[in-house]
């Protein structure tokens, strides 16, 4: 069996805990193809795949995108472009999902996560506004599995003090990268800046990269149980 899983920098696992490292220990027998980019909006993701489509023999894709959309705003260097307004954002999501499909029958679409732990700031509304895009976007592309992400961490926070924490200090990000590899130093910082699920309010410390992987084996199970018939509502 052979899944990609498409995205960003959550993907990819830097900076944080990555669930893709989980994701190979739980599922040796298991081929994944991590495509995560850096920074990835989801305009820069169809970019990406029109320069260099996916390959045709994937079992499943996993497509975890958007946080960027939102977070980037927030930062003062802006690493990809982002779509101008929800009108493009939805359009460049159904460019993405055919070219998704175009690589494999089983395609999952995951709405972002977090952007800051308080659920009702401003960005985590956004995210709310772009989860329920991709959502109408997943039933109109047809076959599509659709995951609210924001809602998985929601259940774990909700009942939770949460910090007002956000990192949105592009070289604390990337010395984050350099200097916090190991999850306890992770764990240790995330607690010290008062976080619950992520590093710095987007990226996932221990507690958020189980969560993600745990929602990632379920569908990966669902596969199992159910095959050519994931996508189908």
């Amino acid at each position: 069996m052979k899944v990609g899983l498409i995205g960003d920098s959550l993907t990819e696992g830097r900076p944080g805990v990555s669930f893709y490292n989980l994701l190979k220990l739980q599922y040796p027998h298991i081929s994944f193809d991590n495509l995560g980019n850096p920074g990835e909006t989801i305009k820069s993701l169809l970019t990406r795949l029109e320069k260099v489509p996916l390959q045709s023999s994937y079992d499943l894709l996993i497509l975890w995108i958007g946080v960027n959309d939102v977070y980037s705003k927030l930062l003062k260097v802006q690493a990809q472009p982002v779509a101008k307004d929800h009108i493009e954002f939805e359009e460049y999501c159904l460019k993405v999902l055919e070219k998704a499909h175009a690589a494999s029958k089983n395609v999952v679409l995951v709405s972002p996560a977090l952007v800051g732990e308080d659920l009702q700031n401003h960005s985590n509304q956004e995210i709310k506004e772009l989860t329920s895009i991709m959502e109408s976007v997943a039933l109109k592309s047809g076959n599509i599995y659709f995951v609210n992400m924001q809602n998985l961490f929601k259940e774990h926070l909700e009942n939770l003090e949460c910090s007002s924490f956000i990192n949105k200090n592009v070289m604390r990000v990337l010395l984050d990268v350099l200097f916090y590899k190991n999850p306890l130093r992770i764990d240790k910082l995330s607690q010290k800046r008062g976080l619950h699920v992520t590093l710095d309010g987007v990226h996932l410390n221990s507690k958020g990269a189980n969560i993600v992987a745990q929602q990632y084996s379920s569908i990966i199970e669902l596969y199992g149980d159910e095959g050519d018939k994931i996508g189908r509502f």
